[in-house]
Parts: structure tokens; C-alpha cells; sequence
């Protein structure tokens, strides 16, 4: 049933209360539609039927069992994984070549919490090769497509997570963003993506790409459903240090005195006039409204791209020196130690990877590190100084999550700087730790356009109450 598919996560939820359905019947509409519309669209690297429908069956009991709703939100939700998260049981590739046949020995610890709540797990989704990229075109496997155009990029790195859930091949999507991996697929398919504050997720079960930015995070339908997984997921955990004792408040902020600021930084050179008018046009209505929108300024988002590209390097070929043929992944056999070394990575690893590991190797070796590490360091703190000062002026930061709709396939593959400068409006928020949402806002032409909605740390709560308000304007 087709229009079994269209329904939110809340939608669901009060059905299954309703016994209009079952968990068992939703779970095979949606495998149904993978199997009939994924050849085109790619979103899935792996497909887990007999895992989906055991947990389908599980969640009608618990729901049988609880009658009229004492059961979790999500519980018989079907939902897809970005293939960067451990599901124990399951292969997860993170997109490479290297970890092609491993299979993932323990759930992450936002599986745990999903599980935990009747979570019905539909498969893993493509993404760019250990998350490098903005295209999902760095996959080691397949491209995914646009599910509004299917000769344009679903954006990166969670595209098939993103597209899952444009393409009503998943309910909701878990991804994690490093440097816009939520927020740019979100903006391009058309669909709500929360980037959370460092911290608030545990990145536990995460295959690391760059430790110090990256953070799992839900892809959805609506805003509501956005929130209801982050409360899902979120919160301390003791296998990840960086995670913080967090729990979600509901907020009553409302449009009217809102203090949204504008950065000039972000309406530049660069940006396609089509995205500026339509998120210039949101910036309006918000305005009309009640809001009060101040132009701020974030001067150094002109070296934010420069830092970024040092720092996320530098971690990846600290992070990827794991794979070296021995412990697990691809393992070449050969005649020496460091030919298994060499013969391993050198198959294993796709361009991408490859260049992060030299350049981030370079700028960590010895008479380099002060140049260009400690530099980009320094710089980031620069970065976040900016929106803290900015923050003492506005609650919330209004911007473009991409300078561009989608673009074509291919059309920027053999142009690396040309994919970096992508994330000019979604690395800053990451060097600062921030917490961001992608809104649809509008589309140029029939290729949809993201609104950001930037907030204070731990204020996902306002982001969300303002991203809800805003959805119903739009």
C-alpha cells in the first residue's frame, strides 16, 4: 500500500495504536518498494529482509502486548542505516573496497538505543568511501541518485540515506555528518536532516573518519519525526568520552522576537541566485512573522574550508593507519610484512581516501605540523570564536545549507577542490561543534534547496521548535 509509505513516523505510531496495521505489513510494503525502485535509485549497498521482518514480528508483540500506545514511538518504524554504523550481524562496508566483506561484531550504541525502543532495521545505506565526499559518487560500490532527478547526485557523504527516505525506501535514516554529510544529502533529496552539537550522540560503533568532528544524526520526513529520534539516540555514553550527559527540554520559542541572524559571509560570491532568492524568501517570511533578523558577520568563514581540509586529513591518516591488512578488512597476501602493508591499502582504498591519508600525513610529519596542524587548530578556534560572538547577538542563524542545488553526475568527479568548497556553509558549523538543521525551503526548478537553521550549543531544542514553525510557513 502505497500510502502506507507516505506516513510520518507519529502517523505510524497512531496506527499501530489503532491496529490499523502492523508493523509485519509496513515492513513488507517498504521492502516491496525497495526491491521494485531501487535499481534505480541505489540508496542501499545491503538489504536486511530476514533481520527486518523478525524485528517487524517482534515489534506487533510488544504493541499486541501494550494495546492502546504504552510502547515506544519508533517501535515497528521502519528505518535505514547509513553503512558506517555497526549492526551487529550485518556487513558494514563504510563504503570501501577494504572493509567489503567485514562483518560488523557488535551493534553501535545508537542501534542499541533503537533496538531497544522495537526499531525495525530495513538495511545499509551508500554513502562516499569512510564518508569522504559530498556526491556519494566516492562510493567503492555504486552511485546513488537523485530520487528528484536521477541524472543529478543525492549529495553526500549519507546520499543513500538521504535518498532512502526522499525516495519513501526507508521511514527515517540514521547518518552522521563530518563536515555537512547530513545537512547537504537532507538539502539536495528534499528531506529534514538534524547535524547535532558534538557530544550529544555517542559516535560509539561509528567507523571514524575524523574523530573530533564527526556525529550520527537523523535524516526524516518532517521535523517531528527528526526530533523523535534524536531524544532516541541521544545522551552519555560510557564507550565514548566525548559524549556528553544530555538530555532533551522541549522549547516554547516562537517566531515573534526571534533574533535571526544573517551572515553576509554566506549570501556572497558563488552562491546561485536561485537558492539565494529562495532562502532570501524564507528569511521573509520568518521576518514577517515577528522575527528580527540581524546581519551579523563571520569573518574568518573564508579560511573555514583551508582549516577543514587540514584538520579532517591529518585525522583520517591517523584514524584509516587501522587497516593495514592484518587485523581485519582486505588482507593481500604477499612476501613481506610491508608488502601486505602496501598491497593491502593500495587495493583497498579508493582516490579519495588515498588523498586525505598523503595530505593529512604531510601535514602532521615532523617540520610540518606547526604550519599546517597547529595552524588550522588555532584558526578553528578562531571559527567558533566568531559564533560565539554572534551569539551573543541572535538565538538563531539563518543560511543556505549549499551554494547549489544538485548538481550532475560526474559533473564535478575530476575536480576535488570543486567538491570541497561544497560544504563552505556546513564546515564552520562542525569546526565549532554547533548544531544545525536542513529544512526544505523551496525548489529551484524541480531540485530542492535546504534552509540552515544554525543554533547554540545543546539549543537543538530551539532549533527544532523554530525548523517546525518554519515548516508549517513553507
Amino acid at each position: 500500500m502505497a500510502e502506507l509509505l507516505d506516513l510520518t513516523i507519529t502517523q505510524l505510531h497512531e496506527g499501530f495504536k489503532k491496529k490499523q496495521f502492523t508493523s509485519v505489513e509496513v515492513t513488507k510494503d517498504y521492502l516491496d518498494r525497495i526491491k521494485k525502485e531501487d535499481k534505480k535509485i541505489d540508496a542501499y549497498l545491503s538489504v536486511t529482509e530476514d533481520l527486518a521482518m523478525a524485528q517487524a514480528e517482534k515489534a506487533d508483540k510488544i504493541i499486541f502486548r501494550h494495546g492502546s500506545g504504552d510502547f515506544p514511538v519508533l517501535c515497528g518504524v521502519p528505518c535505514s542505516i547509513k553503512d558506517a554504523i555497526l549492526v551487529e550481524g550485518e556487513k558494514c562496508t563504510a563504503g570501501s573496497k577494504i572493509l567489503e566483506n567485514y562483518v560488523a561484531p557488535y551493534d553501535a550504541t545508537v542501534i542499541k538505543k533503537l533496538k531497544k525502543d522495537g526499531a525495525v532495521i530495513l538495511g545499509k545505506t551508500n554513502l562516499d568511501e569512510f564518508a569522504m565526499g559530498v556526491s556519494t559518487e566516492n562510493s567503492a560500490f555504486k552511485v546513488t541518485k537523485n530520487p528528484h532527478d536521477l541524472k543529478r547526485v543525492a549529495g553526500g557523504s549519507s546520499g543513500g540515506s538521504a535518498a532512502s527516505v526522499a525516495a519513501e525506501e526507508a521511514c527515517y535514516s540514521l547518518g552522521s555528518d563530518t563536515g555537512g554529510s547530513i545537512r547537504l544529502p537532507a538539502s539536495f533529496c528534499g528531506v529534514v536532516g538534524l547535524n547535532p552539537t558534538y557530544g550529544a550522540v555517542s559516535r560509539s560503533g561509528l567507523i571514524s573518519m575524523a574523530s573530533s568532528l564527526d556525529q550520527i544524526g537523523p535524516i526524516a520526513k518532517t521535523v517531528e519525526d527528526i526530533k523523535i529520534i534524536f531524544e532516541a539516540i541521544l545522551g552519555r555514553d560510557p564507550m565514548d568520552a566525548t559524549s556528553a550527559d544530555y538530555k532533551f527540554k522541549e522549547s516554547n520559542t516562537k517566531i515573534t522576537g526571534l533574533k535571526i541572524g544573517v551572515p553576509k559571509e554566506y549570501f556572497s560570491k558563488g552562491i546561485d541566485p536561485e537558492v539565494e532568492k529562495i532562502i532570501k524568501k524564507e528569511i521573509k517570511k520568518a521576518e514577517d512573522n515577528g522575527a528580527k533578523i540581524i546581519p551579523i558577520s563571520l569573518p574568518t568563514t573564508e579560511y573555514a574550508i583551508a582549516c577543514y581540509y587540514i584538520i579532517v586529513p591529518s585525522e583520517v591518516s591517523a584514524n584509516l593507519a587501522r587497516f593495514d591488512g592484518i587485523k581485519y578488512g582486505l588482507s593481500e597476501e604477499s612476501g613481506g610484512l610491508l608488502d601486505v602493508y602496501l598491497k593491502s591499502r593500495g587495493g583497498g582504498f579508493g582516490p579519495e581516501p588515498k588523498r586525505r591519508i598523503l595530505i593529512g600525513t604531510y601535514a602532521l610529519s615532523s617540520g610540518y605540523y606547526d604550519a599546517y596542524y597547529k595552524k588550522a587548530q588555532e584558526v578553528r578556534e578562531l571559527i567558533k570564536q566568531d559564533f560565539v560572538k554572534a551569539f551573543e547577538k541572535v538565538d538563531l542563524i539563518f543560511s543556505p545549507v549549499s551554494p547549489i542545488p544538485s548538481f550532475k553526475i560526474g559533473e564535478k568527479k575530476d575536480d576535488p577542490l570543486s567538491m570541497y568548497l561544497m560544504d563552505v556553509y556546513t564546515c564552520p558549523v562542525k569546526l565549532a561543534g554547533l548544531p544545525a538543521i536542513s529544512l526544505p525551503a523551496g525548489k529551484a526548478g524541480s531540485l530542492p534547496v535546504g534552509l540552515q537553521i544554525i543554533g547554540n550549543y545543546f539549543e537543538e531544542n530551539k532549533i527544532l521548535a523554530i525548523a517546525e514553525l518554519i515548516e508549517k510557513l513553507i
